[in-house]
């Protein structure tokens, strides 16, 4: 019986999915792991169409337009509360046109559970706020360069005026938000979670299955992977969330039940970058009980905007509990 691994991409639209999935595998074993990992590939219920293959996806850390870099500063830049007031609208405006596409306005007031009931976004409006804040001392700080690797053959890694970095983050809090605004009050938060369970069983079906299984989700896919976990307990050996939501507050206050480790999971391991702005809150222990079943790891996320999936994926506290259970798979795809 053989390991499998199950992953769920996060927020924003993907590359295909045959490509993405090889490139996480990538990044977490250093080959393409065939048919031992599968993606909960979700990105077309909110994106019709693939970002085109090559294109560096801005949202999970990819580089900077090279015409960003060049382009001269603004007369003025948005104020944040301006930023958080348009960006709160706009998913408002969205999650009506969907619940009204959908017919039914029932699914979208009430999100996943009871922290929704109320059908109140006040937790995620308060989350956007806290994002757009971070994202202004992000920009000002000024950071590393952005936009390349700057090593040999590589792209020469370009810093970044403040106006520019403060577009590079403010563009993954509104598309972050947007989508996990969708997820709990869009009426997509269902179908997200057909989309892992699918995922699942079939990581459990076929030659060769039956074997430890390892889940791992990013950003808003971590939510959808806890949220199936929870209301459907399944053998787990590993859960790894990255970048991930679960212990801010304000997401607490709008999952379907109170937040503690799934049935079924026997070790759950959370890395989260500082700088990150959508895991503000870097700590899933104590508020996730058992608590032992829980560490959580600072780690350093070197892409763009430090959400990067496959910068995640290449950290020690990652990929050393995954590779522990795969053993010499990894090796044996190269063979």
């Amino acid at each position: 019986m053989e390991p499998r691994i199950v992953y769920v991409h996060g927020n924003g639209n993907k590359p295909r999915e045959e490509l993405l999935t090889s490139q996480w595998d990538t990044a977490l074993f250093g080959v393409d792991m065939g048919t031992a990992s599968r993606m909960a590939y979700w990105a077309p219920l909110l994106h019709p169409e693939p970002l085109p293959d090559g294109q560096a996806d801005p949202l999970d850390g990819g580089a900077v337009p090279a015409e960003e870099t060049r382009e001269s500063a603004p007369v003025s830049v948005e104020a944040t509360e301006e930023f958080v007031a348009r960006t709160l609208a706009e998913a408002r405006a969205d999650t009506a046109v969907r619940a009204e596409g959908a017919g039914s306005t029932d699914e979208g007031a009430s999100g996943t559970g009871a922290g929704t009931a109320a059908g109140s976004d006040q937790p995620l409006a308060d989350w956007l706020r806290d994002m757009g804040y971070l994202a202004e001392a992000l920009a000002q700080d000024g950071g590393p360069p952005i936009g390349g690797s700057g090593g040999p053959g590589g792209p020469e890694a370009l810093p970044l005026p403040a106006f520019a970095r403060t577009r590079l983050f403010r563009l993954l809090v509104k598309h972050t938000f947007k989508d996990v605004h969708a997820y709990f009050f869009g009426g997509a938060g269902a179908a997200i979670r057909d989309v892992v369970r699918q995922a699942l069983d079939q990581a459990r079906e076929g030659a060769g299955a039956g074997g430890p299984l390892v889940v791992v989700g990013h950003s808003l896919g971590s939510i959808a992977a806890y949220e199936v976990l929870a209301e459907e307990p399944r053998d787990v050996d590993l859960f790894v969330t990255i970048g991930s939501p679960l212990a801010i507050t304000e997401i607490q206050d709008v999952l379907a039940g109170p937040p503690a480790v799934p049935a079924g999971v026997a070790v759950w391991r959370n890395a989260s970058d500082l700088r990150d702005l959508v895991a503000l809150d870097h700590t899933l222990r104590p508020e996730y009980a058992p608590v032992h079943l829980v560490t959580d790891h600072l780690v350093l996320n070197t892409s763009g905007n430090h959400h990067g999936a496959r910068e995640y994926l290449a950290t020690g506290p990652v990929r050393e509990p995954v590779r522990a259970l795969f053993g010499g798979l990894a090796a044996q795809q190269t063979g």
